[in-house]
Parts: structure tokens; C-alpha cells; sequence
């Protein structure tokens, strides 16, 4: 099958465009078959275009256009927020976020820690280039 992620309620999903960009929220009705009604908990439920959305893996059991309390309640007990966190997308958004919000300083820590573990990784090879000539 092509396609993994289907627009359905419940999915849970990532808002790529505008004011909202990174936030995740939860498809709880489809409008037609360019918009969705989505909310999330710490937000008022609206209106969304599909292209604004990335769809993920994630999943929520709950009915259609649920109360704030349901929806919430579902989301605490499928566990989104460390689902998100844990998934190889979701840690690669927290990295780009923390990278985006260093200072010159902090950037020029990374260059010199990178670059004294470039000079650690290459004495130990020259070690075992060493150890396996002989």
C-alpha cells in the first residue's frame, strides 16, 4: 500500500505553516476534502487546510468532535507528547530548536567540541591502524 497515514479522526498531527508552525494537534472532523477541524489542548478548536498539516503515525481512540476534558483525557492516556518525543521526527524538531536558539558562544562550544572529538576519533585509529600492521 502507498500510503501509511490516512487524514481519519484521532490522527495526530504536525502544524507546518504560519503562527502554529511545529505545534502538534488532533484531527477531530474532516470539513471536506481540503479542511479539517483540528484542536489540541492548550488551543481553541479550528478550521485547518490540509496542506498546512504533516500527518504522523500517531493515533487517538476518541469520537467525533469531542468535549475539551475527552480530548485531553485521550491524549494523556495514549501518551502523544513522549510518543512525539521519542519518535526519530519529533527528536529531530527538538535538535533543530535547540540549535536555532544558541548564541554565538554557545555555537562556538559545539565547533571546539567538535573538533577535539575529531581529534580523539583519529588518534584512535591511527592506534588500531598501528596495532594492526604489526
Amino acid at each position: 500500500m502507498p500510503f501509511q497515514r490516512y487524514v481519519e479522526i484521532g490522527r495526530v498531527a504536525l502544524v507546518n505553516y504560519g503562527k502554529e508552525y511545529g505545534r502538534l494537534v488532533v484531527i477531530v472532523d474532516v470539513i471536506d476534502q481540503n479542511r479539517a477541524l483540528v484542536d489540541a489542548p492548550d488551543r481553541v478548536c479550528e478550521q485547518m487546510n490540509f496542506k498546512r498539516l504533516f500527518l504522523t503515525d500517531i493515533k487517538i481512540d476518541i469520537p467525533r468532535i469531542p468535549k475539551k476534558s475527552k480530548l485531553i483525557a485521550a491524549m494523556d492516556t495514549a501518551d502523544v507528547k513522549n510518543q512525539w518525543e521519542k519518535s526519530s521526527w519529533g527528536r529531530k524538531l527538538i535538535v533543530q530548536k535547540k540549535r536555532a536558539e544558541l548564541n554565538d558562544f554557545d555555537r562556538f562550544k559545539v565547533m571546539l567540541a567538535k573538533i577535539k572529538r575529531g581529534h580523539s576519533i583519529q588518534h584512535e585509529l591511527t592506534k588500531l591502524k598501528k596495532s594492526a600492521s604489526k
